[in-house]
C-alpha cells in the first residue's frame, strides 16, 4: 500500500466516524427512538434524557462517560462489564506508557537510517514508502542503532508488569467487594453436585443426596433439587408459551379490527399446516385458546413424571448460610474423586441444564475432542486464511480475475481496493468463527454459559495467534516472494525479515478501520434501530413484542473480547518494530473504553453476572501476547545479526515468572471464593425457599397456582434417613 493509499483510508474512516457520531446525536434525541439508544436506563426507571434533548450535543456522551464511577458501572452493567472496562483501560495504559518513550526515541533513529533506501539503489524489484522508513527494517543489520530497539522491548515488558499487577489487585478487590455483598444471591447459597453414584440400598435420587448431604452437612444442609430429564418439558413449555404469544397478538388485532362501521369486528384465522401456508384454516384465538388448555394439560402431566420418574445423577444443593456453601463447594466430600463432585453453582441465568448430568469421564473424553477438533481447525483454517491475504492484493486480481482489470486500474477505484480489500475480507472472513466455537466450548460439557464463553474466547484467541497474526503476517509475506525463494531458497529467512516490517502498514490500516468504522456503528447503533422500526411496524402488536423487538442484550463477550485482542497482539507485536501503531492502538482502545462505558451506562443489560471471573482469561492472554511480541523480536533482532540478541531471552524468563506469581497471588480467590470474603456483611438468614425457587427451570414451575404446593413439596422434601 502507498503512502496516499494508506492517507486515504484514514481521512476515510475518520470521516464515516464522524458522520456516525452526528448521526447518533441527531437520532437519540427523538423520543421515539429512546427504547434503542438507552433501553438500559428505561428498563432501571431513569429518564433517558437528563437535562432534555437539547442536552445531547454531539459531546454530550462523552461527559457523561467520563464523570460516571466505576460503581456506576456496576450498578448499571454489572462487574463483568466494570472488569472489560478495567481490560480496555489496561491495555491503553500500556500502550501510552510505551509510547511515550518508544514514538520519540525509535522513530528517528529508524527515519535517519537507509536500508530500505540501499536496498532500492541496489536492486531494481526492491520498493519501499514514507511509512516502511519509519519502521525497525529501515536500520541496518549489526547497526549500533538496534540497541535502542532491544532496550525499547524491556521498557515495553515492565510496563506491562507494572499495569497488570496493578490492575489484577483491583479487579481482585473488586470482586471480593461484590461477592461480600449482604445482598441475597441464590448461588451464595447453594453448590453444584454432579457425578453422583448409583444407590446400592435402592433410594431414589432425591433421597441419596439429602441423606448424604445431611450426614456431612448436618448443621446447615437445608434442601436439594435434582436434576431431572426435562427435555420433553421444554419442549411443551416453549411451544405452550408460543401459542401463549400468538394469542396475545391475535386478540390485539381482532380489537384494531372494531370500528364504528362494524363494531363486530374481524376474528382472525391462520392455517394450521406448514408455516402456516397450508392446512385447515381456523379461528386463530379460538384454535390458540384450545392449544393452550391441552398444553397446559400436558406440561403438568410432564413435570410430575420428570420430577418422579427421570432424576438424573446431579443436583443442586441448598445451604442455610454462605460460609457453609462456600466451604462445601471447596470440599473433597468422597474418597473415589469420580463420584460426589461438588463445585460452587453457577448464577441460575448461567445454567446450561443439558450439561450438568454428563459424567466425569464422558467430559474429559468430550474435551479432548473438542481440543482436537479445535487443534484441526486452526491448521486448515491457516491455508485459506493465507490465501485470502495473498490473493486480496490488486496485483493478485488482475492476474487470477483479469476481467477486473478495467475496473482496478480506475485510480479512485485503486486507492479504495488499496485501503479496504485485505482488511474487509479478513473481517468477513474471521466473522465466520464465534458460532463454531461457542457451539464447540458449549459440547465440552461446560456447567455455565459465563465458563463456555471463556473456553469460546480462549479458542478464538488461538485462532487469531495462529491464522490471523502468523496467516497474514508469514503467510502473505512468503507467497508474495515464492518466486524468489523458489530461485534462491537460502534466501527466505532473509526476505521474511526484510518484509515482515512492510505488513504493519497492513494492520495499522486494520486497527484504524475497526475503531473508527466499527465504533461508529456501535455508537449510532443504525443496524439494531432499523431492525426495531421495521418490526415495530409489521411485527409488532403487542407491549411485549415491542419489548422483545428493542431488548438490547448484551455485550456479547464471546466476540468482543478476542476482536479486541487480536488488536492487542497486533500493536504489541508491532509497537517495536514499527512504533507508528502504537497511536492508532491508543485510539482504539482509548474510544473503545470511552464507547463502552457509554454503551454500560445507557444500552446493554447483563444476561448474566460471574464477578470478574474473566479477568483471568483476560490477563493470561495480554501476557501471552506480551511473550509472542518478545520471542518475535528475540528471532527479529536475531535476522538483523544484532549480536546481543539473546539479551532478550531473560525477558522471556521474567515474563513467564510474572505470570506465575500472578496465578499463585490472585487466581485461587477468581476458581473459588474466600471464606473471609463469604463471611463478611452476613447479617440475616435470607428466605431460602425464594433462593431455591430461582433455580427452578421455567419449564418445571406449576402453570396453575393449587399445583405449586403438590409440585414445591416433590422438589423439597428433605429424606428422614439420618445417615448416609
Amino acid at each position: 500500500m502507498d503512502f496516499s493509499s494508506f492517507l486515504t483510508s484514514l481521512a476515510t474512516s475518520f470521516v464515516i466516524f464522524v458522520a456516525l457520531m452526528l448521526v447518533f446525536t441527531w437520532l437519540s434525541r427523538k423520543p421515539g427512538n429512546h427504547v434503542v439508544y438507552f433501553p438500559s436506563r428505561i428498563l432501571r426507571g431513569l429518564d433517558p434524557l437528563e437535562g432534555g434533548p437539547l442536552s445531547r450535543s454531539p459531546l454530550a456522551w462523552i461527559r457523561a462517560a467520563f464523570a460516571a464511577s466505576e460503581a456506576d458501572i456496576v450498578a448499571a452493567a454489572g462487574v463483568d462489564t466494570a472488569v472489560y472496562l478495567i481490560f480496555l483501560s489496561s491495555v491503553l495504559g500500556i500502550f501510552v506508557m510505551s509510547g511515550i518513550i518508544l514514538l520519540p526515541v525509535l522513530l528517528p533513529i529508524a527515519a535517519t537510517d537507509n536500508s530500505f533506501k540501499t536496498a532500492f539503489d541496489t536492486n531494481s524489484n526492491a520498493t519501499f514508502n514514507n511509512l516502511d522508513k519509519l519502521a525497525m527494517g529501515n536500520v541496518h543489520a549489526g547497526s549500533s542503532r538496534l540497541w535502542a530497539f532491544l532496550l525499547a522491548n524491556y521498557w515495553v515488558s515492565f510496563v506491562t508488569f507494572y499495569v497488570l499487577w496493578q490492575a489484577y489487585k483491583h479487579v481482585s478487590d473488586l470482586r471480593a467487594t461484590a461477592r461480600s455483598s449482604p445482598a441475597v444471591r441464590p448461588e451464595d447459597y447453594a453448590v453444584l453436585v454432579r457425578d453422583i453414584p448409583t444407590d446400592p440400598q435402592g433410594q431414589s435420587k432425591k433421597e441419596q443426596v439429602d441423606s448424604y448431604f445431611k450426614a456431612l452437612h448436618p448443621d446447615s444442609f437445608c434442601k436439594s433439587m435434582v436434576i431431572t430429564d426435562n427435555k420433553q418439558a421444554n419442549k411443551i413449555w416453549e411451544e405452550l408459551e408460543g401459542y401463549k404469544k400468538k394469542l396475545a397478538h391475535a386478540e390485539v388485532v381482532y380489537t384494531e379490527s372494531k370500528t364504528t362501521s362494524k363494531p363486530e369486528g374481524t376474528r382472525p384465522t391462520n392455517r394450521i399446516g406448514f408455516l402456516g401456508l397450508i392446512g385447515a384454516k381456523v379461528d386463530t384465538i379460538d384454535h390458540c385458546n384450545e392449544k393452550i388448555n391441552e398444553l397446559a394439560t400436558k406440561l403438568e402431566i410432564e413435570q410430575k413424571e420428570a420430577d418422579k420418574d427421570k432424576q438424573q445423577n446431579a443436583a443442586l444443593v441448598f445451604f442455610s448460610n454462605r460460609p457453609a456453601a462456600v466451604s462445601a463447594s471447596q470440599t473433597l466430600h468422597a474418597q473415589m474423586v469420580d463420584t460426589w463432585t461438588v463445585t460452587e453453582a453457577p448464577e441460575p441465568r448461567q445454567l446450561i441444564w443439558e450439561n450438568l448430568t454428563k459424567k466425569v469421564y464422558e467430559r474429559q473424553i468430550r474435551q479432548y475432542a473438542v481440543y482436537g477438533i479445535v487443534f484441526l481447525t486452526v491448521v486448515f483454517y491457516m491455508v485459506p486464511i493465507a490465501a485470502v491475504s495473498a490473493f486480496t492484493t490488486l496485483e493478485n486480481l488482475k492476474r487470477y480475475l483479469p476481467f477486473l482489470k478495467s475496473v482496478v486500474d480506475i485510480k479512485a477505484v485503486k486507492t479504495v481496493l488499496e485501503a479496504y480489500l485485505p482488511q474487509l475480507a479478513l473481517i468477513v472472513f474471521l466473522a465466520l468463527l464465534p458460532a463454531l466455537l461457542m457451539f464447540l466450548s458449549k459440547a465440552e460439557g461446560i456447567p455455565s454459559q459465563g465458563h463456555v464463553i471463556r473456553a469460546a474466547s480462549g479458542k478464538y484467541f488461538y485462532f487469531i495467534v495462529f491464522n490471523v497474526f502468523l496467516g497474514v503476517t508469514v503467510g502473505g509475506t512468503l507467497y508474495t516472494s515464492m518466486k524468489t525463494i523458489a530461485n534462491k531458497p537460502k534466501s527466505a529467512v532473509n526476505l521474511l525479515a526484510d518484509s515482515l516490517p512492510q505488513n504493519a502498514t497492513f494492520f495499522v490500516t486494520y486497527v484504524a478501520l475497526q475503531f473508527f468504522v466499527g465504533y461508529g456503528l456501535e455508537l449510532s447503533r443504525l443496524v439494531p434501530l432499523i431492525i426495531f422500526h421495521l418490526k415495530k411496524k409489521f411485527l409488532c402488536k403487542t407491549e411485549a413484542e415491542v419489548k422483545a423487538a428493542w431488548a438490547p442484550g448484551d455485550f456479547g463477550f464471546a466476540t468482543r473480547v478476542p476482536k479486541d485482542m487480536l488488536i492487542m497482539l497486533v500493536v504489541f507485536c508491532y509497537s517495536v518494530i514499527s512504533p507508528i501503531i502504537i497511536p492508532f492502538g491508543v485510539v482504539y482502545f482509548g474510544l473503545g473504553w470511552l464507547i463502552a462505558r457509554n454503551q454500560a451506562l445507557d444500552v446493554y443489560v447483563p444476561s448474566f453476572e460471574s464477578y470478574g471471573r474473566m479477568w483471568p482469561h483476560m490477563h493470561s492472554r495480554i501476557v501471552a501476547a506480551l511473550i509472542i511480541f518478545q520471542v518475535l523480536m528475540f528471532g527479529y533482532l536475531g535476522l538483523k545479526k544484532f549480536v546481543y540478541a539473546p539479551l532478550m531471552i531473560p525477558l522471556i524468563v521474567i515474563s513467564f515468572v510474572f505470570s506465575y506469581a500472578c496465578n499463585s497471588r490472585f487466581y485461587r480467590s477468581f476458581l473459588n471464593t474466600p471464606l473471609e470474603v463469604a463471611f463478611k456483611d452476613t447479617k440475616e438468614i435470607p428466605n431460602l425457599d425464594s433462593v431455591y425457587a430461582a433455580y427452578i427451570p421455567p419449564s418445571l414451575k406449576p402453570e396453575k397456582t393449587e399445583n405449586a404446593d403438590h409440585l414445591e413439596e416433590g422438589h423439597t422434601n428433605v429424606s428422614k434417613t439420618e445417615t448416609v
